[in-house]
């Protein structure tokens, strides 16, 4: 029975630890059950869902015999459903609860930023007649959430030492064997003391938010044996429970000094949501401008075919008069070959209007262009530009407030300052020495088999006599206790790393001061630029459509009085040529006012709100509205 008393006492202080592995609640899916994946589960990896690059079932339905019907409505749900710069965006939240996981366990940050994507350009015509270029730059900004951490590292170093918050169980089992020579039997009645034990130290410690370390461990000696003829207990059981606790007074003191780290992953998370939100504005604003882009190619093609249905007209109805012998057969090269240029003005066309075509898909999907049924997928806009009659009247002092308070920037440099803040905090506390409070608390005990023979002139003392319980008897009944206190004073001398880290930060918490003033001076500038850029754009589109209808008149008589002899054929030719380049510069001004108008969205903050997103559904990458209708005729 005494042999099974050491390791009961042993199985009951064990358990007494295990309340120290603190379930929490991880990013990833349970799938283990039972006490042993229970109490093993915070060791064990855990893997995160593989990406799925397979498109939402919304672009098939979208897709009849070989077409994409696709409304604006539905090209920014696609987006919101497949877009990959989004679809990478949406981790950013994630990495923000594991940091804060990581910082309510009293860790360090990790350097977390995102990128703001703003994605491809349309197609472009290039210098060259005939040749397209696409311009798939795609411009990127950083948002770094969490400052002063050192270049190289993953962690932030500056400031006092945040406690680990985490319980930390320890344990220790030993065996030893010894051999001392004696150069006197007197004392041990041997020349050479031959010992072995057995020992376990096992505890806990954990640590506070106020800066206190509690360490409360027990250190014991099982079958402690020597042959030495002069013991008067052997083998011997010895053991003590002892309590530990340090309070930091100077340097680590304050729960706003030691939480600092754990606000700051608090103010990350609301961060990371704005630089969703920003990606999906940004998102959103590119595919509406790709959109309306291919609008614009489209009817640009529609007004080269219709001047190369013209120009090939022109051209037959001369060489019949040619052949008639009306005019002079010279006069048919001109026409024939404004015909040709106007033929390779369609191919030139045709070749923008298909690269647009593959760059809306690329920002549609997730797939890219792997599938073959999609690459040769044409696309058809069911939405067309519209302009209103007259533009709102709002003072720019109203636009500008509303911007400072949609832009989410604006925020995310908000938190910002407050992290540098909080920065500050722990390096101003580092500054101060350590000064550091102990207690120490110790119960002990002993126990051995007595050998009588060994008995002094006092005899033995048998309250010591007996095994491991007994010694826990002694511990819990505090026979044999043990206080201490003391005052740990280390005071830096010059203390040079800290002044210098202070420095640091107050000179980053000045320059952060200097970018949010700057931010707020771009924010009203592009305002003002994108106000006055909208009121251009629209004077420039009503004056185009009065332009192409003089044009278009000019074009009519110029071919009447051609009609009647009273002008050539090179009058013709030029009319259809300033009548074709009107109806460009038509649809390109409509155009150029439709991108002035978006941009002063994404400037105002307003994007979300002017086509109707819905930012949990973008976080979820689901849209919940169907489809819309499909033109009468599609698919047919």
């Amino acid at each position: 029975m005494s042999r099974v008393q050491p390791f009961v006492a042993i199985l009951l202080c064990l358990m007494m630890g295990l309340p120290a592995f603190g379930q929490t609640q991880g990013l990833t899916v349970e799938t283990g059950h039972g006490f042993l994946y229970g109490l093993t589960r915070d060791y064990r990896v855990r893997n995160v869902a593989e990406v799925s690059f397979a498109d939402s079932p919304r672009l098939e339905k979208l897709l009849r015999a070989g077409v994409i019907y696709l409304s604006l409505r539905d090209a920014i749900a696609l987006a919101l459903e497949n877009n990959l710069d989004i679809e990478s965006v949406r981790y950013s939240p994630k990495l923000a609860r594991a940091d804060l996981l990581r910082a309510s366990a009293g860790q360090l940050l990790r350097n977390l930023s995102s990128n703001i994507t703003t994605g491809p350009t349309s197609a472009s015509l290039s210098v060259l007649a005939g040749a397209t270029a696409v311009n798939n730059t795609t411009a990127t900004t950083s948002s770094n959430t969490n400052n002063g951490v050192l270049s190289g590292l993953s962690v932030q170093l500056a400031g006092s030492t945040i406690p680990n918050i985490d319980p930390v169980f320890y344990a220790q089992l030993g065996f030893s064997h010894s051999t001392s020579i004696e150069t006197s039997t007197y004392y041990t009645g041997t020349s050479s003391l031959v010992a072995s034990q057995k020992s376990l130290i096992y505890g806990i410690q954990q640590q506070y938010w106020t800066g206190t370390t509690v360490q409360l461990y027990t250190a014991s000696v099982f079958g402690f044996n020597q042959n030495a003829t002069t013991a008067q207990f052997n083998p011997v059981d010895s053991g003590s429970l002892n309590l530990s606790i340090t309070q930091n007074l100077l340097n680590g003191f304050g729960l706003a000094v030691n939480r600092r780290a754990y606000h700051k992953a608090v103010n990350n998370l609301r961060a990371n949501d704005l630089s969703f939100k920003q990606q999906v504005i940004a998102t959103v604003a590119n595919v509406v401008n790709l959109y309306w882009d291919l609008v614009s190619f489209d009817d640009d093609l529609k007004v080269q075919q219709q001047t190369l249905q013209l120009d090939t007209q022109l051209y037959e109805d001369n060489k019949r008069r040619a052949e008639l012998g009306a005019i002079a057969p010279i006069d048919t090269i001109q026409a024939e070959a404004d015909m040709k240029a106007a033929e390779q003005n369609v191919i030139a066309q045709e070749s923008q209007v298909l690269q647009q075509e593959m760059i809306l898909k690329s920002v549609l999907t997730r797939s890219g262009l792997d599938n073959p049924v999609l690459v040769a997928a044409r696309i058809v806009p069911t939405d067309h530009i519209d302009v209103p009659e007259r533009e709102p009247v709002i003072p720019v002092q109203d636009l500008i407030a509303e911007a400072i308070k949609n832009r989410p920037e604006v925020e995310q440099n908000q938190i910002s300052l407050e992290n540098s803040r909080l920065d500050l905090l722990g390096v101003k506390n580092n500054l101060r020495p350590t000064l550091s409070a102990v207690v120490n608390l110790s119960n002990a005990g002993q126990a051995g088999t007595a050998i009588p023979a060994n008995a002094g002139p006092l005899g033995i003392n048998y309250f010591l006599a007996g095994g491991y319980g007994t010694v826990l008897n002694q511990i819990f009944a505090r026979n044999f206790p043990s206080y201490s206190a003391s005052i740990a004073l280390t005071i830096p001398i010059r203390n040079r790393a800290a002044q210098a880290d202070l420095l640091t930060s107050e000179l980053s918490y000045r320059q952060a001061q200097i970018q949010d003033k700057q931010l707020h001076n771009n924010i009203n500038l592009n305002v003002l630029n994108s106000w006055t850029a909208l009121r251009n754009a629209r004077a420039a589109y009503d004056t185009s459509i009065v332009a192409r209808k003089l044009q278009d008149e000019t074009l009519a008589g110029t071919r009447r009085r051609y009609e009647l002899g009273t002008a050539t054929i090179l009058d013709v030719v030029i009319a259809q040529r300033d009548d074709t380049a009107r109806q460009l510069s038509e649809v390109d001004a409509r155009d150029q006012y439709q991108r002035a108008r978006t941009n002063l969205q994404q400037i105002m903050g307003k994007t979300l709100e002017a086509y109707d997103v819905d930012l949990d559904e973008a976080r979820t990458g689901v849209v919940q509205r169907a489809p819309d209708v499909l033109p009468p005729g599609a698919g047919r």
